[in-house]
């Protein structure tokens, strides 16, 4: 397997690998990785279908892309995917794959029209004192001691970054700036956090640091991750013959670790509540989902909370893992990841609205009508003084296509589940459906005489609380997390936010998808580059622009230099002149 850039393999055909009439494989999980892998599998490793059997536990596919409606309980999204136009693997990926809506296009090509068509931007990025507009106005409020933290950890080698927290390299000139408030509530970093995972987020998307005040960085799918990415991938592999297995359960796989290689050998499964096993050969192909983000979430409903369930499993996720790591120290440490939900959980809540009553309310933060049919909020909405941290956003309307077409659903979550709220004094995980939107409608400046019967008659509520939904940002090191194709593995890999691979972040759908066409790539041998992640971090005109972003559009020679520091920018300048270096500078506003 190779990485490319450019145009010239991105739009060629690989030749059949030698050999794969062969071959089976065996995905456990059908989350995104998972899918992917399958997809590659059939498109580009030209396996039949009929090999390919992917092995889920629940009764239906997506893993963290949900979307459902769930009887007698209402609508429900875990939580939501913000796409970049540099997913590389996403968009190699969906090019291929047909629209379940629309005939004869695919599901990238209606992707870019709707997103040319509405581009996203946020109108309202945070509230303060119930629904006003906090005026962050597109600001990040930092200083020059707190920018040049930024820029540290932004040159600090990866390997100094080992089992640090955020806190081990920020102080409050970032932690108390809009900067920190942006970055935190979109990708939901606690303080406690990862350093490294933080450092890898600001190289990754240098080139849209202009675009995190207002999120016109971001584009989003029509309708929920379900119905929008995990459907069309599911009717494109039954279109091959690939074989679904739905309530089958994985509690480990086997391996054979002596010698020079490593193979799988078997995999143990509960079907039908007995105990059995798929005996494996070197043909036969293991793509494992490792950990999970969203194992052990549990869902409650308007008039009862949903339950924080930190135990671990036997068959879950997490579980699996321990008993493939107990059997080589390459397949990663579990531990790491899973030892303190404390640490690792956050709330959502899906609100859905049954009459026009919390509308006005909000109309008056997001300016726009979301029963438009286009970009509503443009991204979450934050609640700076709510002691929960609470977010809350509403993407283009209908977000399921057969929602009633007077219901609104909003998202919502909140960052500190452990916090008594600001009008409901309770913790978030403590709350029925109700009382999380009755906190809401609080923060969104609902008259406090009419919360609770607009909470009780004018919406649904669903909470859903989620332990281990960021276990990847947990302070970790290199080893953590196996690699996607470990050294001197022969048939196996592993996919997903616990796998590792080469400069791209987690908690991103083009990294699950990465994954996915890494390890199909490698253990096929198939002779296409994968594409390599987007390049912004070594663009010298994204540093720049960046540098100038990050500071409001301050000119870098107006920093608070020393004496010598000014007399050295003399001199550069002074050399500089009349040189397209310094039409560069000028170009982007450095000088």
């Amino acid at each position: 397997m190779y990485y490319s850039s450019g145009n010239y393999e991105a739009f060629a055909r690989p030749l059949k690998p030698a050999g794969v009439e062969h071959k089976s494989a065996y995905i456990v999980g059908s989350g995104l990785a998972a899918l992917t892998a399958a997809c590659y599998l059939v498109r580009d490793g030209q396996m039949k279908g009929e090999h390919v059997h992917i092995l889920e536990k629940e009764p239906i596919p997506g893993g963290a892309c949900d979307g459902y409606k769930y009887e007698n309980v209402g609508y429900v999204m875990r939580g939501g995917r913000e796409m970049d136009n540099h997913f590389e693997v996403m968009w190699d990926l969906f090019r291929s794959i047909p629209s379940i809506e629309t005939e004869g296009v695919s599901v990238l090509d209606e992707y870019y029209w709707l997103n040319k068509k509405d581009p996203n931007y946020s109108l309202c990025r945070a509230t303060v004192n119930r629904g006003e507009d906090a005026h962050t106005d597109g600001k990040f409020d930092i200083s020059d001691k707190g920018a040049m933290e930024i820029m540290n950890l932004f040159f600090t080698p990866n390997e100094k970054l080992q089992d640090k927290r955020i806190t081990d390299v920020f102080d409050d000139e970032v932690l108390s700036s809009n900067f920190w408030l942006y970055w935190r509530t979109m990708f939901a970093f606690e303080n406690w956090h990862s350093a490294l995972e933080m450092k890898l987020y600001i190289q990754r998307f240098i080139h849209h640091i202009g675009g995190l005040p207002d999120f016109k960085a971001l584009r989003f799918t029509k309708y929920n991750q379900y119905e929008s990415m995990i459907l069309p991938m599911v009717k494109y592999l039954e279109s091959f013959g690939v074989q679904f297995h739905y309530g089958v359960k994985v509690v480990n796989v086997k391996f054979d670790c002596s010698g020079n290689k490593k193979q799988a050998t078997s995999i143990e499964i509960i079907r039908e509540g007995k105990n059995d096993s798929i005996d494996l050969t070197e043909n036969d192909l293991v793509f494992i989902t490792n950990g999970g983000c969203v194992e052990n979430s549990t869902i409650g409903d308007q008039n009862s909370p949903a339950v924080f369930n930190t135990e671990i499993k036997a068959g879950g996720g997490w579980d699996m893992w321990r008993k493939i790591a107990a059997q080589d120290p390459s397949f990663g440490h579990p531990d790491k990841f899973c030892h303190d939900p404390e640490q690792s959980n956050w709330m959502s809540a899906t609100v859905t609205t049954l009459d026009q009553r919390i509308i006005p309310y909000i109309k008056n933060i997001c300016k726009r009508d979301p029963f438009s049919g286009k970009v509503v909020t443009g991204g979450i909405v934050t609640a700076k003084d709510s002691s929960w941290l609470l977010s809350w956003t509403i993407n283009r309307q209908p977000q399921f296509r057969q929602q009633s077409k007077d219901q609104c659903l909003v998202w919502v979550y909140g960052l500190f589940s452990d916090k008594p709220g600001d009008y409901i004094k309770k913790p978030m995980r403590d709350c029925t459906g109700k009382e999380i939107c009755m906190e809401w409608l609080y923060h969104i400046g609902v008259p406090e005489n009419e919360i609770e019967d607009m909470a009780a008659k004018s919406a649904n509520t669903v909470p859903c609380m989620m332990p281990y939904i960021t276990a990847f940002f947990m302070p970790r090191a290199y080893g953590d997390r196996p690699d996607v194709v470990p050294n001197g593995a022969v048939n196996f890999a592993f996919l997903g936010q616990f796998a590792e691979t080469a400069r791209d972040t987690i908690f991103t759908t083009e990294y699950s998808m990465r994954t996915g066409m890494e390890a199909v790539y490698t253990l096929l041998g198939i002779d296409r580059g994968v594409p390599e992640v987007w390049g912004s971090v070594y663009d010298l005109r994204n540093l720049l622009n960046a540098t100038v972003q990050l500071r409001d559009g301050k000119k870098a020679i107006d920093m608070d230099l020393g004496f010598k520091e000014k007399i050295v920018l003399k001199k550069v300048l002074k050399k500089i002149k009349g040189t397209d270096i310094e039409r560069l500078l000028k170009e982007y506003n450095i000088i």
